[in-house]
This record gives C-alpha cells, structure tokens and sequence, in this order.
C-alpha cells in the first residue's frame, strides 16, 4: 500500500478537474473583477500569453481580496473606476515561485516538496484526446492547477498508512505555530490591511483578539474572497469588529452600510461613495433581512466556533448559490490529533486551524504547509 501511494503522479490528483479560466497578464483589473464575479473559483490565473502556446505560462493567479487591498489605498478609494482601469498585473505579488508549472507525471513525492519550497498552485497540462495527431492553432492547451488542499484531501483517503502518527496531537508534533497575525477587536480595520495582504499570500488568516489575546473571530481572506470590491469601504471606514459583522453571512446589517456611507462621505471619498452605492442598491450582497437589533447582538458576540454556520453571500447573480462560510473563526485544541484537524480544515474549505486553550485564549495557527512537512517526514520510513 505504502509503495502504491508513492508511485502515484500528478495525473491522478487530476481527474475531473476543471480547466483554469485564464486572463492575459496585459488585461486590466476590471476584466479580471468581471471574470471574478462570474466564476466557481476564488482566483483567476494570469498568463504571460504569447503567439507561441509552447511559450504561455501561467504567471500568477488574482483574487477579489487584492482587489480589495488594492483599493483601499487612499487614491484608489477617491476614484475606483480609474483605478480598475490598471493592469491586472500590479496586483501579482513579487514573490518568486508561488505558481509552478509541472508535468502530469511528476510524482506526489515532487509536489509535496515543491509545495514545502513555497508553491502554492501546481500548473498540470490536462491530458486530452488529439484525434489524427493534430491539434488546432486555435485550440490552446487546457490547464488546471493543484493546491494544498488538493494533496491533503488525498493522502487521507490513504491516512491509515500513517499510523500511528496520524493519531499523534498537534502539540506532540510540534506543528503549532506560534506566529500569528492579530488585531485588537476595537482597532480600526484598516490597520489589518497589511495582514490581510500578507494572510492571502501565506494562505492563512488575521485573528480578532482581545487585549488578553481571547480569540473572538478572523477576518478572512477566504471569507473576503466570497464579497465584492466595496468592502473596501468598509475596510476604511469600519473597526475590526464591526468588519466582521458587515462580512458575515447574509450581507451586510443596514446600520453598517449607513455608517460606512457617512464616514465616505465625511473624508469626501466621492468616488467610492458612488460606487459603494450602486453597489447595495443593485444587491451587491444577497439580500438580509439583518435588523439593528441582529447587528447589535451579532457585533457583540463572541465568534469562536469549530461549526459555523452555513449563509450565502454574492458578488453576483450567478453567484447566488454560492456557499461561504461566516467569520468565525475554526478552531482545534492542542491535543487534538492530526487526523482530527485534517478533516476540519477540508471539511471547512480552508488552509488553516487555529489553535486555542479551553479559555479560548490563541495559541497559535496549523497550516496545511505544516500538515504536509509531518507527512513527508514520514514518507522518508515508508520509501
């Protein structure tokens, strides 16, 4: 068993995976919001296309949270349509080695080391029928690409061959990290810009803690990727608190969309006031019937649960049906074992745990990266 998970390539993690949608790197920001918005996937890639299809290459990948972060600086916010105008490209993070392009033959063993060198997405070609050994000129060569989650979700179809491991606590095997990004509930949320920038590069998060780091909830880049480019406004104008409230599911209460078009108009931020705008009256999220009286009891509770609950937000139409999860925050207990936090991060479509005491005071944070440093160790007995 142990030498058939081993041999396993590529091609195998592949089947049934969709092709990537693709924007040329020369496309402005507003094309890559519009593709975006319509699309099943949190992030498009981005290629240095180029008449040769032996020379494209997937550059880089954009997601609504840069979008956001983008427009939050100050210029940006006073006219967000020239703005969006810009090249897609600014928006690419200058950190080499994030996106990798691979063979479908490369082996799992290769994928987990070049993930553990800081790949995030892995470039696979979909293999395809060509019919009289030709292809078209016009027909490009289909893509998809694997993540983290990808590899863990299969190797737990095989998590009995790392036993006894598997069953070993985090704590035992020193995964937990203690370096963590955090900001106070009361502090303004925009001074987490910077954190959510850097939480959507590592693939983590940004804790919301107390003065006593109690753990109260996290403002997501997973969770920001499911709203639309005006939450920017709300990153400027509202605290770390009221942010989660207006993200959550179910759109944001009507008391936070008030306040934040005041503070927009107060700082004579015309432009994103207008769009802001347009963008609630034409259901920029799907419609709430979120009360003040719900807003009041959902900014003060305290958002620390291992079962969220399911809600809907959209950045379209299309994108109605679309199941994203709350800002609370999930969470695992230092002995909990390997397998259990595994399952929980699969299970809740994220990179990450966070670690808390029975007093809900943080920890600190298990990444997938974390995750998949144990199961190579292990592989080293197992080869």
């Amino acid at each position: 068993m142990a030498v058939s998970l081993l041999s396993h390539e590529l091609s195998d993690l592949c089947l049934g995976k969709p092709a990537l949608r693709s924007l040329s790197i020369t496309s402005t920001i507003a094309e890559a919001l519009e593709v975006l918005k319509t699309s099943d996937d949190n992030f498009v890639s981005i290629w240095n296309c180029d008449d040769d299809e032996c020379c494209s290459r997937c550059v880089g990948k954009v997601c609504i949270v840069d979008v956001i972060c983008y427009l939050c600086k100050d210029e940006n916010l006073v006219s967000p349509s020239i703005a969006l105008k810009q090249p897609v490209s600014i928006l690419l993070p200058k950190i080499p080695g994030l996106i990798i392009h691979v063979e479908p033959s490369c082996s799992l063993l290769e994928a987990i080391d070049l993930i553990l060198e800081g790949a995030q997405n892995l470039v696979v070609p979909i293999k395809t029928k060509v019919f009289n050994n030709k292809r078209s000129k016009q027909q490009q060569k289909p893509f998809c690409w694997l993540t983290q989650e990808d590899i863990i979700r299969f190797l737990l179809s095989s998590i009995g061959l790392f036993s006894p491991i598997s069953s070993f606590s985090i704590d035992t095997l020193n995964i937990i990290s203690p370096n963590t990004l955090t900001i106070e509930y009361h502090s303004p949320a925009s001074a987490a810009i910077g954190a959510i920038s850097r939480a959507l590069v590592e693939q983590t998060s940004v804790a919301v803690v107390d003065s006593e780091r109690t753990l109260i909830g996290e403002i997501s880049p997973f969770t920001l990727a499911c709203c639309d480019e005006t939450v920017a406004a709300a990153l400027k104008t509202l605290s770390s608190m009221d942010l989660m409230a207006y993200i959550d599911c179910g759109g944001p209460p009507e008391e936070l969309v008030k306040v934040v078009s005041a503070k927009l108009k107060e700082k004579n931020m015309n432009g994103m006031l207008q769009h802001f705008t347009v963008s609630m009256s034409c259901g920029g999220f799907s419609s709430s019937s979120s009360s003040d009286e719900e807003y009041s009891s959902s900014s003060m509770a305290v958002q620390v649960s291992p079962f969220p609950r399911p809600g809907r937000i959209s950045r379209s139409m299309s994108y109605s049906a679309r199941m994203v999860r709350r800002s609370e925050a999930i969470v695992c207990h230092p002995k909990s074992s390997l397998v259990a936090v595994m399952i929980q991060a699969i299970a809740h479509r994220v990179n990450y745990v966070w670690v808390i005491e029975e007093d809900c005071s943080l920890v600190g944070i298990v990444t997938f990266s974390d995750m998949l440093k144990v199961v190579r160790e292990s592989f080293e007995t197992m080869a």
